[in-house]
């Protein structure tokens, strides 16, 4: 089994929940405030923060503190070791179907008289 990246890890557990899945489509948008994305979840502000501590830990989001209002932005770079993973299983995967589909066509070929 190859190694585990550590990052790729937190990435995935980032990304797993709906809520912050939620959030970064929102943050897709622009930046926006804490309260803002705690407005369609309907949950408590704590839980939120929770959620995106968990974010800012990935990578996947930035914040800065103006006064009293926090402001949350995208980290799209954060996602590159996901797209690298997922463009290496296709690869793995392409190729296995292109071994199967091989052998499957050669079989075929062979009982065919």
């Amino acid at each position: 089994m190859a190694k585990q990246d550590p990052d790729l890890s937190l990435l995935f557990h980032a990304l797993s929940d709906p809520t912050r899945r939620a959030m970064l489509e929102r943050l897709a948008q622009g930046p926006a405030a804490v309260t803002e994305l705690a407005g369609p979840s309907g949950l408590r502000l704590p839980t939120i923060l929770r959620h995106l501590s968990v974010l800012e830990a990935a990578g996947l989001v930035t914040s800065a503190k103006d006064g009293r209002v926090r402001s949350c932005a995208l980290n799209p770079a954060a996602l590159d070791p996901v797209r690298g993973w997922l463009d290496d299983q296709r690869a793995q995967w392409e190729a296995l179907f292109d071994r199967l589909d091989d052998y499957v066509t050669r079989l075929m070929k062979e009982r065919m008289p």
